[in-house]
């Protein structure tokens, strides 16, 4: 779970949290997440969908905002293999969409909102139309028609960034985030045991977080332990964050 607020000029520093569980079930997010209430973005992963119910446990149901990029990348696929000219019209549409984003990022989220209102809106209400129109002549079960379907089944979520200026129209920054853990992941095989793998997850947000901010994570850690051991008072846990340090000369 990530916040960063950079695209839109935000206060809050950047920050990364990994959460271990022993699988990839639903619940497992549901409880992660409990006390959330605000928009999520989130890539396709079908667990995400509880929290958007009213049966939802820890909160009123979640608001998602889904991931371009995905999008994107279900049309790429076809188009690197087939050459379709169908999916290729549809990674042009996606081009202009992402066009507007690039010259909006960084400015307040108002002016994003404004912007998005004004030139993304229809350009999104444009691609909705040809996806339908696509859907309705190209087989569910051919290649290019489960990607259509995938990109119509979050279609909804893909279009919250149209409402709020604080959302980014995809969430590659979080997948830059997990790419590290998912290679470490690969290289270490085994975390050990449940613990080992709730104890990498906590050291991996502190040096995650660290890269983020622009801080050497060497640096961070051994200033950091020294002065817990140092007897550094719970009161004054917020002097030791990420965004609060001051590395020595």
């Amino acid at each position: 779970m990530a916040r960063d607020d950079r695209p839109w000029g935000g206060d809050d520093p950047p920050g990364v949290v990994y959460f271990y569980a022993p699988g990839r079930a639903g619940e497992n997010a549901e409880t992660f997440l409990t006390g959330f209430d605000g928009i999520l973005q989130v890539d396709g992963y079908t667990g995400y969908n509880r929290l958007t119910k009213l049966s939802r446990k820890g909160g009123a149901p979640i608001r998602v905002a889904h991931c371009w990029a995905h999008a994107r990348r279900k049309l790429k696929e076809v188009f690197d293999r087939d050459g379709s000219e169908i999916a290729a019209e549809g990674l042009r549409q996606i081009a202009e969409i992402y066009a507007v984003e690039a010259d909006i990022r960084g400015i307040s989220p108002g002016q994003r909102l404004s912007a998005r209102q004004a030139r993304t809106v229809p350009l999104v209400a444009a691609f909705g139309e040809w996806l339908q129109a696509q859907r309705r002549k190209i087989s569910s079960k051919s290649r290019l028609g489960e990607k259509l379907s995938y990109i119509h089944n979050q279609w909804d979520g893909l279009q919250t960034f149209l409402t709020d200026g604080r959302v980014e129209i995809d969430s590659n920054r979080v997948e830059n985030l997990i790419r590290p853990i998912a290679l470490n992941r690969k290289n270490a095989l085994f975390a050990g045991h449940d613990e080992g793998g709730t104890a990498w997850g906590r050291i991996a947000s502190l040096i995650e977080t660290c890269k983020i901010n622009g801080i050497e994570p060497f640096a961070y850690l051994e200033a950091t332990l020294a002065a817990i051991a140092s007897g550094h008072p719970q009161s004054g846990i917020d002097d030791l964050l990420h965004w609060n340090f001051r590395p020595s000369s």
